[in-house]
């Protein structure tokens, strides 16, 4: 029960307004006040992936599932496990060519444009490419 409260404190830190909601702003500012430092992009990724009732801001359960990440092993084992079966090429990047191959062998064939489109998407250091840590956001 203590770490519920220890969280809730940090939501109301965060909720700088008081509203009971916690916006891309308010998740900026909080985060590097802290210390912490985030894309805009990564933050929109985030928000939209915790955004439980779809209304744009994180609500205390929202916030919650955030802070404590959710991710156990077995979780990013099997991430890494998909993450490889794209990088085909083993460079540690998803690759438009690495995205049409496995999207062909899974019987949906793209252009190697349309796998840059879809690349772009989650690509949040526009490298062009993505690395496993944009894997991991995207499959959040």
């Amino acid at each position: 029960m203590r770490k519920s409260e220890d969280l809730e404190q940090v939501f109301h830190y965060f909720d700088e307004d008081g509203d009971g909601k916690v916006s891309a702003s308010d998740l900026r500012h909080g985060l590097s006040l802290m210390g912490g430092d985030l894309f805009s992009k990564e933050i929109e990724v985030a928000m939209e992936a915790l955004d439980s009732d779809g209304d744009g801001f994180l609500g205390l359960e929202d916030f919650i599932g955030l802070m404590e990440g959710g991710e156990d092993e077995e979780k990013i084992k099997d991430l890494r496990e998909a993450f490889a079966m794209y990088d085909m090429e083993g460079c540690g990047f998803i690759t438009p060519k690495s995205l049409k191959r496995m999207l062909s062998r899974l019987g949906d064939s793209k252009s190697i444009e349309e796998c840059r489109v879809m690349i772009n998407q989650f690509d949040l250091n526009g490298d062009g490419v993505l690395s496993f840590e944009e894997f991991r956001i995207m499959m959040l």
